[in-house]
């Protein structure tokens, strides 16, 4: 099994577990805000399920209909948990308006608080794992998963807040204004998923330093050629295609020139994880003078 894919059913797995923690909090103290913090964590599931589905179809390989693969499935399923986490805002917002409307007393709050926050703690760990783990398998939806934890780590922070203001002050209405914020900032970190996964379908060039290293190992690879140019490259999930121009004289053998391709196609496979490259040969005729020189 994929180890990105293990790591999603373990996140499914935690979420359940969370959402119990929590449930049981909210049950045991009758807090709006502990209510709305278990809210919260039903998108968990939900979010971890679309991220199973979304690992699993971007594994799949290229077919007729999608021969670069399925990779983008992954993107898709980082904008439907962003969406996700914007609709938890929501409801904790309508949540803590009817908390504020109708105020209620907590109930054994010193328990409750420690239920809580033994629930926070493992989203705390676990968001680490998601978000380490998913950049180094180059996972858009464990990252935005674990991203998607990490709110959920704020919104729980605010609420454990809340609560004991309550219980210092007396000011049963503060339950449901803390929550009221801390929504505000769930809203802020939805939107933030949203915007970077769309980036990833609207093939986003590799950074800056991802593009100086594939420069580096055409220009060490390429030797007999005369140049490179028009260098390209997009990110699909794990996946970077690249493609450029290679200029050879003009007497060299189709033998000779694939030769080079191939071994540029090894180094870049080998130095960048995931690399698919195209390279389109020209004979001399057709240098730019720009681009890659050849070392």
């Amino acid at each position: 099994m994929d180890r990105s894919l293990k790591i999603a059913l373990g996140s499914f797995c935690v979420s359940i577990l969370v959402l119990a923690i929590k449930y049981a909090a909210y049950w045991i103290t009758g807090s709006v805000a502990l209510y709305s913090d278990a809210l919260e964590s039903i998108i968990n599931v939900v979010t971890a399920v679309a991220v199973i589905v979304a690992i699993k179809a971007a594994s799949v390989p290229p077919d007729e209909q999608h021969p670069y693969g399925h990779h983008k499935a992954e993107y898709l399923s980082a904008v439907i948990v962003g969406t996700m986490i914007v609709g938890a805002a929501v409801a904790i917002l309508n949540e803590a308006y009817h908390g504020f409307i109708a105020p209620k007393s907590i109930d054994a709050p010193v328990l409750g608080l420690a239920v809580s926050t033994g629930a926070t703690l493992l989203n705390i760990g676990w968001s680490y794992v998601l978000i380490q783990q998913g950049r180094a398998y180059r996972s858009a939806s464990l990252v935005a998963d674990g991203k998607h934890l990490m709110a959920d780590v704020v919104t729980s922070l605010g609420v454990l807040v809340g609560v004991v203001l309550v219980i210092v002050t007396g000011i049963i209405q503060l339950d449901s204004a803390i929550a009221a914020l801390v929504a505000l900032h769930v809203l802020w970190s939805g939107w933030a998923v949203i915007r970077e996964s769309a980036s990833g379908l609207l093939d986003e060039t590799a950074p800056p330093e991802e593009l100086a290293v594939i420069r580096e190992v055409i220009s060490i690879n390429a030797k007999d050629a005369l140049e490179a140019h028009a260098l390209r490259t997009r990110h699909a999930g794990r996946v970077t295609f690249i493609d450029f121009h290679l200029v050879v004289p003009t007497a060299m053998t189709v033998g000779d020139a694939h030769a080079i391709c191939d071994k540029i196609e090894a180094a870049l496979k080998e130095a960048i994880v995931g690399a698919i490259t195209t390279i389109h040969v020209e004979p001399e005729e057709k240098a730019k003078h720009t681009g890659i020189v050849v070392i």
